[in-house]
């Protein structure tokens, strides 16, 4: 069993903070949509805790941004074109259906990539697509008072509300793929291990990085 340091501290720092702002909105999110219902949050204060950790959670996205620009963390998005598609077809299949048959995994991280093609797609879309539209839609909630009236002939509001409930139940359905994604490693706690101490363990892997 060998192990490779694959998660910086920032990177873990990050993660982790990230989570529980995460976590934060879905609660305080909830409380709002469902106000009224036991063990929620009542309104104002619920609206003053999403408030609070969505403006934390865009100064965080924005720190994970320049962290990849001027980190070596950066290389890991990027994908790599030449076999693409027979990389993404392996992974996919083993999610679905060879990791139940005990398959061996198609991709080993590594120091120049700890994620393999269909993590890299899913986080590219993750936090450079849909974090960026819960931001903005969320800053355009915040100052809705300033919206046009309509929108394409729709209440600008009712499509800003719409628009970020939406991108919020897509990462909560990410958040949900992504807990199970965490127990497929060697042990069910090997992953997540790593993420606390940085350090990958990985029996298939011949050298130690």
């Amino acid at each position: 069993m060998s192990q490779l340091y694959l998660y910086a501290r920032w990177v873990r720092i990050w993660h982790w903070i990230n989570a529980l702002l995460f976590l934060t909105l879905m609660y305080s999110g909830a409380s709002m949509h469902f106000n009224g219902a036991v063990l929620l949050l009542d309104f104002q204060t619920a609206i003053t805790v999403h408030n609070t950790a969505g403006i934390l959670l865009t100064i965080g996205w924005i720190g994970f941004v320049i962290g990849n620009l001027i980190s070596t963390n950066g290389r890991h998005y990027h994908v790599q074109l030449k076999g693409f598609i027979g990389r993404l077809i392996a992974q996919s299949l083993y999610y679905g259906y060879g990791i139940f048959k005990n398959a061996p995994h198609p991709f080993h991280p590594s120091a120049e990539a700890k994620l393999n093609t269909l993590q890299q797609i899913t986080y590219i879309g993750v936090m450079y697509l849909l974090m960026p539209l819960l931001i903005i839609s969320g800053w355009a909630f915040l100052f809705s008072v300033y919206l046009p009236e309509t929108l394409l002939g729709i209440g600008s509001v009712w499509v800003v509300a719409m628009s970020h409930l939406t991108i919020a139940y897509l990462l909560v359905l990410f958040l949900l793929v992504h807990l199970y994604i965490i127990t497929t490693g060697e042990t069910v706690m090997t992953n997540m291990r790593a993420m606390l101490t940085g350090w990958h363990r990985d029996s298939h892997q011949e050298t130690e990085g």
